[in-house]
């Protein structure tokens, strides 16, 4: 299915598109912005707020976001173990900003998610694919000339399966139209692609931002 819509989208607001179709973060955000709209109420709207009563205010925060789950640095208050709510949101769902609307669009945001570096990569899973591969490291003995030698066999690897016309390089080029037909599956909710697109909604989003050619930083 063609959508025009997501024509020449870049890797961030290819992620934006699919993190927007999440259930959990489109509920996050409704709390958050009933929140958010009843302390300017209460507080006043930034920057003329009263920002000390706004933050002592049990609202204000959430218990502060597993760092082990996310990256970059969170924006604690003075209470190290809570995280003001927009911070949090950031931390949890993988960007540095204010939460943005999961009813926009993409290209009707007003300037571009600016997304936290992704996770690290998981070397401890079940291989998935023919592109997936598993190393064992002995950990007694130095590291240094073991990793040499897994990066030698890795690149031999995947030369081998580009031959064979397998694990060829994900780039947003020739990932553009799959990603499009995960999205309409989603919403369209059926189709065989449903499982695949559950998985990017769900997270896979951070993997597209692996994709980036220059990481972004803080």
């Amino acid at each position: 299915m063609h959508d025009s819509r997501l024509n020449d989208l870049d890797i961030g607001q290819w992620a934006w598109e699919f993190l927007r179709r999440n259930p959990g973060y489109q509920a996050d955000y409704r709390d958050f912005i009933a929140t958010w709209q009843a302390l300017e109420a209460e507080y006043g709207s930034p920057p003329n707020r009263d920002f000390q009563r706004w933050k002592c205010d049990p609202r204000a925060t959430r218990p502060a976001w597993d760092s082990s789950l996310s990256t970059g640095a969170a924006c604690v208050t003075d209470e190290e173990d809570r995280q003001l709510i927009e911070c949090w949101m950031g931390a949890k769902w993988g960007f540095y900003q204010f939460p943005q609307d999961p009813a926009l669009p993409a290209r009707q945001l007003g300037a571009p998610v600016n997304w936290r570096p992704p996770p690290g990569f998981r070397f401890i899973r079940p291989a998935t694919s023919a592109s997936d591969i598993q190393l064992t490291f002995d950990l007694a003995l130095p590291l240094p000339a073991q990793i040499e030698a897994a990066k030698v066999h890795l690149a031999s690897s995947q030369a081998a399966l580009k031959r064979r016309g397998l694990a060829v390089p994900h780039s947003l080029q020739n990932r553009r139209a799959h990603w499009t037909e995960l999205l309409a599956a989603w919403d369209g909710q059926s189709g065989t692609l449903l499982d695949e697109a559950r998985v990017m909604v769900e997270g896979g989003y951070r993997e597209i931002l692996r994709l980036q050619a220059k990481p972004q930083t803080a």
